[in-house]
């Protein structure tokens, strides 16, 4: 019993401390790195083995449901206001070098693999945000054609600014235009929809329409612990018409899912 208050009075502190930070950054740029270091303390306290106990002998308790929420909803706006500032300021600083940064760039490795990018790509990446490390990596190493997507205007400015200099500018686009007016995603050969995009089946729902039928599209989310930096994706959720298989969490930033339109039956 000791050990869930201690767990619950740990969740109220992190997102104390983010909040709190986060609007500190406001009035004193200095605060950025401490929002960095908060933000990687929130990495190590998920991948935490005696945290992932607790979870296991908590996660029915109501409070720390509750609790998961604001802290999820506390890390990921504390992140999109840590992302825009590395964007703006474009320059190779300690927060680039964040835990987080670090583990995404070993993330989106992964991925490049299990969704065979190459050349001949066409990748649409939803909700890009405004630092494009997944959008850059992406284009540089694989030489594919890839579209960022945010429907945050500002974000968007920011991911042009920032990848103005790289060597892969010509292959990337950004557009902050609604998913479903947005031509290429009937072109998209690959799909990857970030885990801080909140309405997944919303996203889903549209892809079914626009997507072409070889497509594949790629989930970013985080369950258990992993839901205190990531939107959830239910367990066993069963979807008409797509099939799905699980990618690789290789880093533990957060679990992938690889869907694709499952094959109609022709009559006869």
């Amino acid at each position: 019993m000791l050990e869930e208050y201690e767990f619950i009075l740990s969740l109220k502190l992190m997102e104390f401390e983010i909040r709190q930070i986060t609007a500190y950054t406001k009035a004193f740029p200095q605060c950025y790195t401490m929002l960095k270091n908060k933000l990687d303390g929130l990495s190590d306290f998920i991948h935490k083995e005696e945290n992932s106990q607790n979870w296991q002998l908590c996660q029915s308790n109501r409070e720390v449901q509750e609790l998961a929420r604001t802290v999820r909803e506390a890390s990921i706006h504390a992140l999109r206001v840590l992302e825009k500032y590395q964007a703006g300021h474009n320059q190779k600083d300690e927060i680039q070098l964040s835990k987080y940064i670090d583990l995404l760039s070993i993330s989106v490795q992964s991925e490049m693999q299990c969704l065979h990018l190459d050349e001949e790509s066409k990748v649409l990446f939803i909700g890009s945000g405004a630092f494009p490390l997944t959008v850059l990596t992406i284009a540089e190493e694989t030489g594919a054609e890839v579209v960022g997507q945010d429907l945050d205007k500002e974000a968007v400015e920011l991911a042009e600014q920032a990848s103005a200099m790289s060597e892969a500018a010509s292959r990337v686009t950004f557009t902050h235009q609604p998913l479903k007016e947005l031509g290429y995603a009937k072109e998209a050969t690959q799909i990857i929809v970030a885990s801080h995009v909140e309405n997944k089946h919303e996203v889903l729902e549209e892809l079914r329409q626009l997507a072409n039928s070889q497509a594949k599209i790629l989930i970013r989310y985080g369950n258990g612990l992993k839901s205190l930096f990531n939107y959830t994706w239910p367990e066993e959720n069963h979807l008409p018409g797509w099939t799905q298989r699980s990618g690789s969490s290789a880093t533990q930033l957060y679990d992938t899912i690889i869907l694709e339109k499952a094959l109609q039956m022709k009559g006869v």
